[in-house]
């Protein structure tokens, strides 16, 4: 089936490959969903990218206004009227002012709409709303007949059409006719959950095309509108086999002394104060002194803070956001909600081009959100990422996350550090063990993880009686195992000076006894 690309980015991909051309397409929902701007995005870039001049008809709005609203998403309608590639027509129809008198038809509206039509040479038609030209006729079998009449000439005149129409109460629209006579469908709904509003939308029908059939949150923000599919329907993305350096050298040796695969996911959990930030930082920092550039994603401290508390493990950001190689964002999560965060990062993404993108930590999205739709925009945006080639870090809080978020999470890394919390012997110490790593050989150690002044470090693993020694006991072996080591040296010198002594006097000349 032909069919008419709308330049709304992620709507084509889930219709795959736009509405049905030279058909009508039926937008409905409740009032603030989008129709009126799913309507003018789909004839602004019928305009300005595919070469379709367009013809607007509203009922509702007029043009001053019209033209006003939409400006603040970037659309200048009035250069488009100007330049002949849009035409908008306000028809009022008001129902205090109709008679009904003999019989009802739309021979005036077909006039003026086939008149516009050819002024331009439209290709793509837009009726907003359908409710209000019908609003001073009650006899429903005349209704009924022109809606009929009104899309069977649309078709006729082989224009890409889209008309608008009112929820009704247990139907799509609020007459119950159109999304049958309608070639597709689009419904849009506006909802509000734990007080964050998200917008969504769904193909109901689509005669003779396959299409996706899910619910999508779709954007409205001053770039227009985006619906958020996801990124890659199929799982045939290109991957990498470089190595990249986790910036901690003795955590690369965990991973056979090379780090990462470039373009990877990696999932850092633990409890609070365990060292998942400090680990991301030193990620971001070893991509800029490789002169590539990195994104700082922060849900929880500001750039400021997190800089600060950089320097007190011996990292220095700053002249690296002074080359402009890392950028800081940071946001409480219920500013926007998750499909807004989403938005957001795909944009700032496609602006700056990283190759590294950290997200810290993931689980303040809970409060935005229910676990399986963190979840849906964690797939989302991990998949759009990996599918740039970009490697993605992501902290989480361990106790935050529960069992759903777990499982949903790390299944879809490809590498998993835990790091937690271990008290013993009146003080507290740190542990760092990688979970998965697909790919990769990677030790299966639990190692001690220090955080001090000098920066971030791995020691080897000491085993005493009772298990892992760490902090003071593990300083105490190591200790003991310096004193053992030097006795053992001192011991080794001795045997040694002695077996010189004595292969001296082996080697000595004897003395001749004269006669």
């Amino acid at each position: 089936m032909p069919k008419s690309k709308t330049g709304i980015s992620g709507l084509d991909e889930i219709t795959l490959g736009g509405i049905p051309q030279g058909r009508p397409t039926l937008i409905c929902g409740g009032p603030g969903c989008g129709k009126t701007l799913f309507s003018i995005a789909f004839l602004v870039n019928g305009a300005t990218r595919f070469k379709e001049p367009g013809v607007f008809v509203t009922f509702e709005e007029k043009t001053e206004e019209l033209t006003m609203n939409v400006a603040s998403l970037g659309y200048d309608l009035e250069k488009l009227q100007k330049e002949r590639k849009l035409r908008l027509d306000y028809i009022r129809v008001e129902r205090s002012e109709i008679e009904e008198t003999g019989e009802y038809d739309l021979d005036g509206l077909f006039i003026r709409l086939e008149h516009a039509i050819n002024s331009i040479g439209a290709k793509r038609v837009v009726l907003d709303t359908i409710e209000n030209l019908f609003a001073g006729l009650t006899n429903q079998g005349i209704l009924r007949a022109e809606l009929r009449r009104l899309f069977l000439w649309l078709k006729d005149k082989g224009v890409t059409a889209i008309v608008t129409g009112e929820q009704g109460d247990g139907k799509l629209t609020r007459h119950g006719l159109e999304e049958y006579v309608s070639d597709c469908v689009i419904l849009l709904d506006h909802r509000v959950i734990n007080q964050i509003s998200t917008r969504r939308l769904r193909i109901v029908k689509y005669r003779g095309s396959a299409h996706a059939t899910n619910e999508f949150p779709f954007l409205i923000d001053e770039d227009g509108i985006t619906v958020l599919p996801v990124t890659s329907l199929k799982l045939n993305r290109a991957v990498s086999s470089e190595r990249i350096s986790t910036g901690i050298p003795t955590l690369d040796g965990m991973f056979g002394g090379k780090g990462f695969y470039r373009g990877s996911s990696i999932l850092v959990s633990g409890m609070a104060g365990t060292g998942k930030t400090s680990i991301a930082g030193y990620f971001v920092n070893e991509a800029c002194k490789r002169n590539e550039k990195a994104i700082y994603f922060a849900f929880e401290e500001s750039p400021p803070q997190i800089i600060r508390n950089m320097r007190s493990i011996g990292l220095n950001l700053d002249p690296h956001i002074k080359k402009g190689l890392l950028q800081f964002h940071s946001a409480r999560p219920a500013l926007y909600g998750l499909e807004m965060h989403l938005s957001t990062i795909y944009k700032i993404v496609r602006e700056f081009k990283p190759t590294t993108v950290v997200l810290d930590p993931i689980t303040n999205l809970v409060s935005v959100g229910l676990i399986n739709e963190v979840n849906s925009m964690l797939l989302r945006l991990i998949d759009f990422l990996q599918g740039e080639g970009i490697t993605v870090m992501l902290t989480a809080l361990v106790k935050v996350m529960d069992e759903r978020m777990d499982e949903g999470v790390s299944s879809l890394v490809d590498t998993w550090i835990n790091l937690k919390d271990i008290e013993s012997n009146g003080e507290r110490n740190r542990v760092l063990s990688i979970m998965k790593a697909r790919g990769m050989k990677h030790s299966n150690q639990v190692r001690e993880f220090i955080i001090s002044n000098r920066g971030l470090n791995l020691v080897e693993v000491y085993l005493g009686p009772k298990g892992i020694l760490l902090g003071s006991e593990r300083k105490e072996q190591e200790l003991q195992k310096l004193k053992g080591q030097e006795f053992k040296d001192q011991q080794e010198r001795k045997e040694m000076a002695r077996r010189r002594q004595e292969n001296g006097t082996l080697k000595q000349p004897k003395q001749k006894i004269g006669k």
